[in-house]
């Protein structure tokens, strides 16, 4: 039965490296894959080290193949999310020790997360009929034995996906430096209104098995295959792009973003308040006059009702400039005895918006009993949020009703694109002050981007310190400000209405094919070792 099985396998090209190289490859092409994506956006990365990453687990063994994939995900975390460090450090007040420590714990815990789905390749959590074959006396059996490279190939993109798509959701989700993110600025965006994002992921990672399966096939047919179908998922996204899903609803509107800038240490003192609340002003004058201004998340250092008599001047100011102004604030709900971190509108701009998707230990403490009050960083200002309805009315501006996402929900797409349908733009605020110069906001900003895609709609961004920027519908970023200055920027945005195919069906056609795609690799697997 061994001999059959490694006979199967004559047309692969078997990795033969020691284990000791086969890691030091697993956690550098991890460390590579973030640089394919914001700020250094070296796309082509993207292929590449998934391609190699499927190379170095081609028929290893289950317990090596759980090691290499969490070496990855340490390479990809530990490069990729390494910002966390300076919330944790900067603003949490905790030590350079301390701050690392739960750094690596974090890194670690997403590394394990991502290795996961990739336990299903050598059967821990497979039925015992579907489970590789083992060689007498060995205790450990080979990945995907009885495939042809093409199977694996198979399993490991649907996998991959699946995985994804469960580090958006589990533990409330961080749905961080996904592969689709890489390719906002290739063809392959073009997928990103049909799928959403796991719809761009899957795309580029088929691009990256079948460059993998030029190397694992010693078969001129297979090869030929395998650029046959990247071509077609290339070509495909090329054609997709230009279409527009949403049609114009109206003429062009002025907009104003204010980036105040103000210190993240200073933002809640009794004593910078007020200078706070001048320099919002004095940065409004340059926008007053547009139709939309637009103030970061929790611009106004007061709660709502203690703001009340600030906003009502604010009201007075922006009618007689036939303006909307929409800002952030913290709103104190009396009579439930909570707080949400929210959006208001005054002027011509009217509702509010109450964040549904809080950010753990930034917004709320997770077991809150046994970590407040330990470290500082369990205490930050803002950590006693509590979420919003996921059913609310939202802002008006106008004649326009918008979608908003504050901060961290400009993240999760299916919230967003559910939160748009009806809207004729997405308002995103942001104080991504927490992240200091670190690859976090900039990574933050791409994110926004591929929401214009997968929308059809303008994102407008106001953020505390930068990046504030007006991204167009095709998810070009028309105008933005720089980084860690004071600063008005002023722009257009195009109302839009109708719905793109993402908004309609959402993420899970493209988890569903991804699911698939395991289950046919995997399972065709099966049915071939039943056969021998």
């Amino acid at each position: 039965m061994t001999d059959t099985l490694v006979a199967e396998h004559d047309d692969c090209r078997p990795c033969t490296l020691s284990w000791r190289l086969r890691l030091l490859l697993s956690i550098g092409s991890g460390a590579l894959l973030p640089l394919s994506m914001a700020p250094l956006d070296i796309w082509p990365l993207a292929l590449i080290c998934p391609a190699l990453f499927a190379w170095l687990l081609f028929r290893q063994r289950r317990r090596e193949v759980l090691r290499l994939s969490f070496a990855f995900g340490l390479g990809l975390f530990g490069v990729g999310a390494s910002w966390v460090y300076v919330s944790i450090h900067d603003f949490g007040n905790a030590s350079m020790a301390l701050a690392a420590l739960l750094t690596s714990l974090f890194v670690v815990l997403l590394a394990a997360i991502f290795s996961l789905p990739f336990a299903l390749l050598q059967g821990h959590l497979l039925p015992a009929r579907w489970r590789p074959a083992t060689a007498p006396g060995s205790r450990d059996g080979w990945l995907l034995q009885a495939h042809t490279p093409g199977l694996y190939l198979l399993a490991f993109s649907g996998l991959w996906i699946l995985g994804e798509w469960l580090r958006s959701w589990l533990f409330t989700g961080f749905p961080w430096l996904l592969l689709g993110y890489s390719q906002l600025d290739t063809p392959l965006a073009g997928w990103a209104a049909v799928g959403g994002i796991f719809a761009v992921s899957l795309v580029a990672l088929a691009s990256a098995a079948c460059l993998c399966a030029t190397l694992l096939c010693k078969r001129r047919g297979q090869r030929l295959l395998a650029l046959v179908l990247v071509l077609a998922i290339w070509l495909g996204g090329a054609a997709l792009k230009p279409i527009s899903w949403t049609q114009a609803d109206g003429p062009p509107l002025q907009v104003a973003l204010v980036q105040p800038n103000i210190p993240q240490e200073k933002k809640w003192q009794p004593d910078f308040i007020q200078p706070s609340l001048e320099r919002l002003v004095a940065l409004s004058a340059a926008g007053w006059g547009a139709d939309w201004v637009i103030w970061p998340e929790a611009a106004i250092p007061l709660l709502y009702h203690r703001g009340l008599p600030f906003l009502e001047e604010m009201q007075r100011q922006a009618l007689a400039s036939n303006s909307a102004l929409i800002t952030g604030i913290l709103y104190d709900d009396y009579q439930r005895g909570v707080y949400h971190n929210s959006l208001v509108g005054v002027g011509l701009a009217s509702g509010i918006y109450h964040k549904t998707r809080l950010v753990p230990f930034g917004e709320y403490v997770p077991l809150e009993h046994w970590l407040r009050g330990l470290i500082d960083f369990f205490n930050l200002p803002m950590s006693v949020i509590h979420a919003g309805r996921g059913e609310q009315f939202g802002l008006q501006a106008g004649s326009h009703r918008l979608a908003a996402a504050i901060c961290y929900e400009i993240v999760y797409p299916d919230l967003v694109a559910r939160g748009t349908r009806g809207r004729a733009a997405i308002i995103t605020v942001s104080n991504d002050a927490w992240f200091g110069r670190s690859w976090g906001p900039l990574q933050h900003l791409q994110m926004a981007r591929l929401r214009a895609l997968e929308t059809g709609r303008y994102v407008v961004r106001a953020t505390n310190n930068g990046v504030s920027a007006i991204i167009a519908a095709d998810g070009t970023v028309t105008v933005r400000s720089e980084q860690f200055i004071q600063t008005t920027v002023l722009g257009e945005v195009e109302p839009r209405r109708g719905d793109t195919p993402f908004m309609q069906f959402g993420s899970g056609p493209a988890i569903a094919l991804s699911a698939l795609l395991a289950v046919a690799g995997l399972g065709a697997g099966s049915w071939r070792r039943r056969a021998h």
